[in-house]
């Protein structure tokens, strides 16, 4: 294009400069002095009048915001407009089937970000027929590798635990395909965060951190909470269908237990009440903790902070589960309870230190549906 435009004349090196210069892409002086003095790239023909012309007129076809040119850079804009997509329609309300439109549309995103990649490291991601020709689909076009070919690459960028979760991704993709499967959305959310977080960890790594999506796609808002109790009863009136349970259960023993535990595999994370007495603090809703906490078995935490929470006294928490059925609990059966489960712990977010007045401990709401739920697994103890 350089070529054509200085056999047509009428712009400085200067104004040349303006045509090509963006943050992905830095053309300076020395580049056009090379080109016009034939000193580089002499086996590149100029392009034609016709091509000028298109290329001028729809000059400048560069995305504002992250400096992608649309022809350019088109598979890395598709990629990335995929997964935003992707994220879009999972958080949407009134949906019914949302992790399946999540997986057609991720696998789409992952394709043209790998397939980005493969270009920009010469990598030819083409089929090829037996005589060596490129593969052409009926219509003639050039046929480029699907997603699992691209991860069976041997030089493919993705880490291992990433691979794992596109591969279980797309053999959950086939079973669902022209298949009435239920909603699957909670069984599968680990693996959906986790490919979202591997999809933002890869672009920035391979491509550039000013093209990860974190500013363009917040943290979901919502409009209800479940205590334990709901959870467990939403999920267990949930039944998948028999082929997608055999795939996932095939999946997972195929896995090693490291493996299976990579949190690029499946993104785990728990909400833990926690207290905050700063009214200044409590507007944060959700605080990622991203380092893991001392000890191995311990998880990913995602805070929850709220301000003023009821508090309650052993002998409130006593007198409440007597009316509630449970005459035979005890303040000796409380003090038992929490030397057992070892509730003063702080990092569990049972309660608190009191305040001055001879509250010397006070328990939240978290630990009043603890001690309930045990009254309910010793009912027999204690009506």
């Amino acid at each position: 294009m350089v070529k054509a435009m200085l056999e047509r004349g009428g712009n400085t090196d200067q104004e040349l400069l303006a045509y090509f210069t963006r943050p992905t892409r830095s053309v300076n002086h020395r580049v056009i002095s090379e080109i016009r003095t034939n000193t580089k790239h002499r086996a590149v023909n100029p392009s034609t009048s016709g091509e000028l012309d298109d290329f001028l007129a729809n000059w400048p076809d560069v995305d504002p915001q992250t400096g992608l040119s649309i022809r350019g850079d088109e598979l890395l804009i598709k990629a990335r407009e995929a997964m935003i997509a992707a994220v879009h329609m999972f958080n949407g309300a009134g949906l019914m089937f949302r992790a399946e439109l999540f997986i057609v549309t991720c696998v789409i995103a992952w394709t043209y970000l790998l397939h980005s990649w493969f270009r920009s490291e010469g990598i030819d991601y083409r089929y090829k027929n037996a005589n060596g020709d490129v593969g052409r689909t009926k219509q003639g076009a050039d046929r480029y590798w699907e997603l699992g070919k691209c991860l069976r690459h041997p030089r493919c960028p993705i880490s291992k635990g990433a691979v794992n979760n596109l591969e279980f991704l797309i053999d959950l993709r086939h079973e669902i395909e022209h298949r009435s499967t239920g909603k699957i959305d909670d069984n599968i959310s680990a693996k959906l965060q986790a490919c979202c977080i591997n999809f933002n960890d890869a672009i920035k790594t391979h491509f550039g951190s000013q093209f990860g999506l974190e500013l363009r796609l917040p943290i979901a808002l919502q409009f209800a909470t479940f205590g334990t109790d709901q959870r467990e009863l939403l999920k267990k009136a949930i039944n998948l269908p028999a082929h997608i349970e055999a795939m996932m259960d095939a999946f997972h023993h195929g896995l090693t237990k490291k493996e299976h535990d990579d949190p690029n595999f499946a993104y785990r994370v728990v909400f833990r009440p926690k207290s905050s007495t700063r009214i200044s603090s409590a507007d944060l809703a959700v605080e990622f903790i991203k380092e893991y906490p001392s000890g191995a078995n311990e998880k990913i935490l995602v805070l929850h902070k709220d301000v003023d929470r009821r508090r309650f006294l052993a002998k409130e928490i006593v007198t409440l589960m007597n009316e509630e059925g449970y005459p035979g609990f005890k303040l000796q059966n409380h003090t038992e309870l929490w030397k057992d489960l070892d509730g003063k712990n702080l990092e569990k977010g049972y309660g608190r230190e009191g305040e001055a007045g001879g509250r010397s401990w006070v328990w939240y709401q978290t630990w009043v549906d603890r001690v309930r739920a045990h009254c309910q697994d010793y009912k027999n103890q204690y009506e």
